[in-house]
């Protein structure tokens, strides 16, 4: 069964020691919870928070006045998103990671909606993993300091040209930019890009779009001008017929029948 569940909760002072067969995303918005994976120890705060893999033998403890959001999701939920392998990589081990102010924001605010609207658990948690997971590739990418991310044996490196395009999906996205990032040429960007993914670039780039979009009919409420707009379209027609084109079925057909 697919498990995709955010809750707010207030990690209290008593001692903890469990697994779980499903992940777990720990954030706190403020006060700390003493955490100890499979042996290491750290603390979960509102500048710290941890990843759980499944079966992970944890102990915690809170200070009883801490704002925690904890994210359960399992491998089958994961697996749904277009990109399941890349989110799959975030559990690959347990490990502590600092958070920075724009997602701990982002934190405070989604523990309010999901306050407010509860129904709506599975949406804000969808946006809370990705998120974690632009900011963690993020700092992968910050690792490898100023290097391209053109080419890798010869090759283009296309899993870090994929998370860049994937933080602008809704922006315009031209050839040149894609070229530069990877310090080719346009023309001989496009000519490898071509080579190793049979497609253009922008074609690729259009496929990535419908892939989100398709991901997000399926697994949120938002409205579909609001998914064509998060995702590049200028409009909903344009959208429906890019969708229709590339999936065989319109956007709302997908969405009822989900």
């Amino acid at each position: 069964m697919a498990l995709l569940e955010l809750r707010a909760s207030n990690l209290g002072r008593e001692h903890v020691a469990h697994a779980h067969s499903h992940h777990q995303l720990i954030l706190a918005t403020c006060g700390s919870t003493e955490l100890e994976i499979e042996g290491v120890g750290d603390r979960v705060t509102g500048g710290r928070g941890c990843l759980i893999p499944c079966a992970s033998h944890h102990e915690y403890e809170g200070d009883g006045r801490n704002r925690t959001l904890v994210l359960d999701l399992s491998l089958a939920s994961l697996s749904q998103w277009h990109d399941g392998d890349a989110m799959q990589r975030l559990f690959e081990r347990p490990r502590f990671f600092d958070v920075p102010t724009r997602l701990n924001r982002l934190a405070g605010t989604l523990m309010l909606q999901l306050e407010q609207f509860p129904a709506l658990h599975s949406e804000i948690a969808a946006l809370l993993l990705r998120a974690l997971y632009l900011h963690l590739e993020d700092r992968g990418s910050a690792a490898i300091a100023s290097l391209p991310l053109a080419r890798l044996n010869g090759r283009i490196d296309l899993e870090r040209l994929n998370a860049w395009i994937d933080r602008h999906l809704g922006d315009e996205i031209h050839v040149e930019q894609l070229a530069a990032l990877c310090a080719l040429s346009p023309g001989h960007f496009h000519a490898l890009f071509r080579d190793l993914t049979s497609v253009t670039p922008l074609s690729y780039v259009q496929r990535r779009r419908l892939e989100h979009a398709r991901s997000l009919i399926r697994h949120s409420r938002l409205s579909l001008g609001h998914i064509a707009s998060l995702v590049g379209f200028r409009d909903p027609g344009s959208f429906s017929r890019a969708y229709r084109r590339h999936f065989e079925i319109s956007p709302s057909t997908e969405r009822r029948d989900r």
